[in-house]
């Protein structure tokens, strides 16, 4: 028995856990407040996706001239997909990875339609390994199946969405409640009776549903109904990223039937007070609460009680989320897309909130992106150490809105001082302050992807969007981490206020010239979408668009809208994304642009050279005192040698640098090799403190002279060019 019981429901993702829940119950464990969690949507999805699963979604009557002709492929194949679907999820789960070789051989998985596009994908394999390979043709298969189902079974499936079409800007909450009502789906059965066995084992005084997005909302209501007709005495709350930013304008009463609380923003404090209330009558305070009272929807906030420090909050707790039950799918033959599905992540945030804060189309009057505080290295990694020990897994996605160039600095010399071998990725701005050599310590600390915002490739809209970026400062960016081995996921928007055809045909050829320089590994287009709680949203005339104004009774958040300059944006969509495919697999770059539309565009205006001209640029010989230095070698050997050039003999330092795939050797004088060799260790990356710059020359000079020379020599620049020496 517990006293929470929380619930992510139907369906985010297949690889990892969404890691709401997880931070959640991590609070309550400084609380001494027993909970356990539960990811219903990829029990649902292991139960669908077997043996037995399989053999009720094919007895299911249908008809099977009123399916497709591909439907009816897949069908006639059932006892094929019924043998293989068990060994295909324990293959995806990572526990029988000799079964690579049979899905390869391409006559063990039965084929429908999605395998029709490996003949323009064979390309693709070259580059990729077997595991990778098997993972993405068992991919295809499960699409294929979840083809079948969208059109035979359960028109409202999707692998990472459920229904979210109810979920979507619906201001009313007719639709949502007349379906919640109606008769149960296929897939309700299955989340149903899973949950029911929860409750009877848990017997929870408080189920909390965390939905993030619109395609949770239809299963989470259902899972309330199901709770409050057959156990009445249990409270229900809801919480997480979609009522935060689409119900803080709630007012239908009919939404209470089902919950007993909506909490909005961190969730620490109203959770916290929701618990203590379970036993009070009176005196209750809530924060940041809608709740019922007297027969009307009223918000409550009359806690005096403050949010919790992120310092306070405690490390996520993965406990009772079944990590080994999770599939890795592949489904694009690009390594950079498959991290969102590919792999096992702890997930973390460096910063809560976004130290920019600007962007216009971006929901910054939020106190989710408002209210901005970075955790300290340490903590951060002391974290990371701890679910390292309780996962099991080494793999870390740190999931802030932007993470802070700094923190990032100051987190990688915490993970090299610790000797941790952690894999990590995150998300970004496309900041100048990425410098060739502070991407180098990123990789160097285990850093292998990062994403981040090129939104429109268009510098009038960058300012327009206030990105505090142009597209040269983003194409330098990106090279220096490409350079240090890192890989880039850029998204992208087309639609955005004011823009025009003109320059959205240039922003795909800013794009293209992006992925051809080799700097850009992944992206994806999205249409402008305008939400309530945007700069453009709350100020849409000074965008030049025009809010289409409806009554809100239930969710507000993306507002439709006309642009005043009638263009069809929409038009653009398949364009955008045929083009990104082709490029993202390295191909067609040499076709005009024209090629990917069927309809008559302009011609850019881009130089077809501009992104290379960026990258051109003189060596940097700045000296810059307040930069901090940093050593990244302990494998140095100084060895003294004479060089005799006619009569004379000059007495010289080599040292040897031994770096992980190759050897650095430099000479320097004796006396300067000395010095060289001392500063070095006092300044590698386990001190705490690096040193300035400026300190170093200060300590040079205090020996010899013209430290400039000294550091802009061939010798050094040779220990920078290979990493040995960091500027931060």
């Amino acid at each position: 028995m517990k006293d929470l019981l929380l619930i992510t429901p139907p369906f985010t993702q297949l690889n990892t856990p969404y890691p709401a829940t997880a931070y959640i119950k991590g609070f309550l464990n400084t609380k001494n407040i027993s909970s356990h969690q539960t990811d219903l949507g990829i029990e649902v999805i292991l139960q669908l996706f077997s043996k037995s699963g399989l053999e009720k979604v094919f007895n299911k009557e249908i008809e099977i001239t009123a399916i497709s002709e591909n439907s009816q492929r897949i069908f006639t194949l059932k006892d094929e997909y019924i043998k293989t679907i068990d060994q295909v999820i324990s293959f995806l789960q990572g526990k029988t990875p000799t079964l690579a070789r049979q899905i390869c051989s391409m006559n063990f998985l039965p084929e429908a339609s999605r395998f029709n596009q490996l003949d323009d994908m064979e390309f693709a394999f070259g580059n990729m390994g077997l595991q990778d390979k098997a993972k993405h043709l068992a991919t295809l298969y499960l699409e294929d199946l979840s083809d079948y189902i969208v059109e035979a079974i359960d028109s409202d499936f999707g692998f990472s969405r459920y229904a979210e079409r109810l979920g979507k800007s619906a201001n009313s909450f007719d639709e949502l409640y007349a379906k919640i009502c109606g008769e149960k789906s296929f897939i309700d059965e299955i989340t149903l009776e899973i949950l029911t066995e929860k409750l009877e084992l848990i017997q929870p005084k408080l189920v909390c549903f965390s939905i993030p997005f619109p395609g949770n909302l239809y299963s989470a209501f259902r899972c309330a109904k199901l709770i409050k007709e057959n156990y009445p005495y249990i409270k229900t709350a809801m919480g997480g990223g979609f009522p935060n930013t689409e119900l803080r304008e709630i007012k239908d009463k009919r939404v209470f039937e089902f919950f007993d609380f909506i909490t909005l923003d961190d969730g620490e404090v109203p959770l916290e007070l929701l618990c203590e209330n379970l036993d009070k009558t009176e005196n209750q305070e809530f924060k940041r609460t809608f709740l019922i009272e007297n027969q009307e929807v009223v918000y409550k906030n009359n806690s005096k009680k403050h949010d919790y420090k992120q310092a306070d909050i405690g490390t996520p707790d993965y406990t009772d989320l079944q990590l080994d039950q999770y599939i890795s799918v592949i489904e694009i033959a690009n390594p950079m897309h498959s991290l969102w599905s590919d792999g096992r992540w702890n997930k973390l945030t460096m910063a809560h909130g976004c130290y920019w804060g600007k962007c216009t189309f971006c929901d910054i009057s939020l106190d989710y992106i408002k209210i901005y505080e970075p955790i300290s290295a340490k903590i951060l990694v002391d974290r990371m150490e701890e679910l390292i020990k309780t996962t099991g897994e080494t793999g870390f996605h740190f999931v802030d809105e932007a993470a802070p160039p700094a923190l990032m600095r100051e987190v990688a010399l915490e993970i090299l001082r610790r000797n941790l071998v952690v894999t990590w990725w995150t998300n970004i701005r496309f900041e100048k302050s990425f410098t060739r050599d502070l991407c180098f310590l990123l990789k160097l600390s285990g850093c292998v992807a990062v994403s981040g915002g090129l939104e429109v490739a268009s510098d009038r809209l960058l300012k327009l969007i206030d990105k505090g970026i142009s597209v040269e400062q983003v194409a330098k960016v990106t090279r220096n981490f490409t350079e240090a081995g890192i890989m880039i996921h850029a998204y992208l928007m087309y639609g955005y206020p004011t823009q025009t055809v003109q320059e959205t045909v240039d922003s795909l050829e800013m794009v293209r010239q992006l992925f051809e320089m080799g700097i850009l590994q992944s992206a994806f287009w999205h249409q402008f979408a305008m939400t309530a709680h945007s700069p453009v949203g709350l100020n849409p005339e000074e965008f030049g668009v025009m809010p289409i104004k409806q009554e809100i009774h239930f969710a507000n958040n993306d507002i439709d809208f006309t642009d005043k300059t009638g263009i069809d944006h929409g038009k653009f969509s398949f364009g955008l994304k045929k083009s990104l495919f082709n490029y993202m697999h390295g191909i067609n770059f040499e076709l005009p642009l024209q090629e990917w539309f069927d309809f008559k565009i302009p011609k850019t205006t881009v130089h077809p050279d501009y992104i290379h001209d960026c990258l051109l640029e003189e060596e940097d010989f700045k000296f810059k005192p307040n930069s901090k230095v940093v050593f990244l070698t302990k494998n140095v050997i100084a060895e003294n040698r004479i060089k005799k050039k006619k009569q004379n003999e000059y007495p010289y330092t080599r040292i040897t640098i031994h770096l992980k795939t190759n050897v650095v050797h430099i000479d320097l004088d004796r006396e300067q090799a000395e010095w060289f060799i001392k500063i070095m260790k006092e300044n590698s990356f386990e001190n705490p403190k690096p040193t300035l710059l400026q300190q170093i020359k200060n300590q040079y000079e205090e020996s010899f002279e013209d430290f400039e020379l000294f550091w802009f020599s061939k010798p050094i620049q040779q220990l920078k060019e290979n990493g040995v020496i960091l500027s931060l």
